[in-house]
């Protein structure tokens, strides 16, 4: 599919789901029996019956040929997207051609894929008629941005005193104070329309009582926050790059107006975070021939994946376009010129003290940087007493584990695929260690995701 021969693996089928829970459902429907009349296309659709709990079975069809990413159609109730009646399908597709043959597309499939072909036509040509909307005032705009920079000086302003007066009254204070002050904190950076000021404020109220050694943390912490505050009221006397970058981690937004880059796409990760407001979903890519690694993000209201879903191991041609700021990996996706399909590409690597001096290179242009992203090439993972550590295979340097890392279930993937051999891995640099991603064997093999 997406020529017809080039079959995802299970794994990258089931990065689509958008919750564990799905990914269990739709592993569940990814056998023949739950299935009846399904079929697939030369031109990258499957389709299929599914029995289901009432008299007739749930029609799902989906279209893995379009350039902008699956898409999928399911007569079923659910609100999540794919279902696990489309994760089913591309599980059983996924497995081989036998469960899935060729053959005609259903009334009731071919109206609905004809129907995005069209519209997407539709788009097309009106995009190539130049039609697009309407520009705002951009001295509205001009003004509008003054007034929230102004707001956003109010509230550095006044952090910087409550950082002082914490300072003066001891760390001792932070931890007798609890949440609450921190939270009222962040709630006024918020009115300041500073949401990056506000995020790190909340993450300042989670060190006090955090383990051993919070108190140099928290110190630590206060200090890259006192520098942003710092940043932004000098923003002037900063250079262009610099002063992009401060915009950027005090939270006002920016365009991706960079130039476009078309490339062959190599997806490296897909990982999403989560807090109490939004689903956030980080994903790497390569690129094949310009060498360059970007970050796409994409984001989802509470208990919805994100949109966007890229799974790991697949390529795709595509323009990508940076956001400002200095040493800024964070890009945009733009036109897509042929839809995702598996490839055997990996990048290059560098060894584990390269990874390290990596790191503190881009700490010049961005000293709020907590990792970068970065390709290990022939390191072993190996336990370092109650930790683990990834080490050179013809070397004496290790980088090790972050704590994080060290807890998932992706470590043991990891020590699995190696079984003491060197391995490639991708995954993201910084003070706290290293957190595995994605990893590859020495010889042949699919990219293994980790996290």
């Amino acid at each position: 599919m997406t020529q017809q021969g080039v079959r995802w693996t299970a794994d990258q089928v089931l990065a689509l789901a958008p919750d564990a829970a799905s990914r269990k459902a739709g592993s569940k429907l990814g056998a023949a029996g739950p299935w009846s009349e399904a079929g697939s296309s030369d031109e990258g659709t499957v389709w299929g019956l599914c029995k289901g709990s009432g008299s007739k079975p749930y029609q799902t069809v989906i279209d893995i040929a379009d350039a902008a990413g699956p898409a999928y159609k399911c007569s079923c109730p659910s609100r999540k997207f794919p279902c696990k009646h489309a994760l089913g399908l591309l599980l059983l597709w996924a497995g081989g051609e036998g469960a899935v043959p060729p053959g005609p597309a259903p009334d009731w499939a071919e109206q609905w894929i004809e129907g995005r072909r069209q519209r997407a036509q539709e788009k097309r040509t009106a995009g190539a008629a130049g039609s697009a909307p309407p520009t705002g005032d951009p001295e509205a705009a001009r003004r509008r941005a003054e007034r929230r920079a102004v707001r956003i000086t109010a509230g550095a302003t006044e952090l910087e005193q409550r950082l002082a007066d914490l300072l003066r009254g001891g760390l001792a204070g932070a931890e007798q104070a609890g949440y609450a002050l921190w939270e009222e904190t962040a709630a006024r950076m918020v009115d300041a329309q500073a949401p990056g000021l506000a995020g790190r404020v909340r993450e300042l109220g989670s060190i006090p009582s955090s383990g051993p050694g919070w108190p140099v943390r928290l110190l630590e912490e206060c200090a890259l926050l006192h520098l942003l505050d710092q940043g932004w009221l000098r923003r002037e006397r900063l250079p262009d790059g610099l002063a992009s970058t401060v915009r950027s981690r005090v939270g006002l937004p920016a365009s991706a107006d960079g130039p476009a880059i078309r490339d062959r796409w190599l997806v490296l990760a897909q990982y999403d975070t989560a807090d109490a407001r939004l689903t956030t979903r980080r994903i790497w890519l390569h690129g094949t021939d310009s060498g360059r690694t970007a970050l796409l993000l994409s984001y989802g209201a509470v208990g919805r994946a994100p949109e966007l879903a890229l799974p790991v191991g697949l390529e795709l041609e595509a323009e990508v376009s940076s956001y400002p700021g200095s040493g800024q990996l964070r890009a945009a996706l733009g036109e897509r010129f042929a839809p995702p399909a598996p490839s055997a590409a990996r990048p290059p690597g560098v060894t584990a003290d390269q990874a390290a001096a990596l790191y503190g290179e881009a700490l010049r242009d961005d000293p709020w940087l907590d990792s970068v992203p970065v390709t290990l090439d022939r390191v072993i993972p190996a336990p370092d007493g109650d930790s683990w550590q990834l080490a050179d295979a013809e070397g004496d340097f290790a980088l090790p584990l972050t704590a994080s890392a060290r807890s998932r279930p992706g470590l043991w993937r990891l020590v699995s695929l190696s079984g003491g051999a060197p391995v490639k891995v991708f995954g993201e640099c910084g003070h706290r260690g290293f957190t595995p991603l994605t990893a590859w064997p020495e010889g042949p093999g699919e990219a293994v995701q980790l996290c």
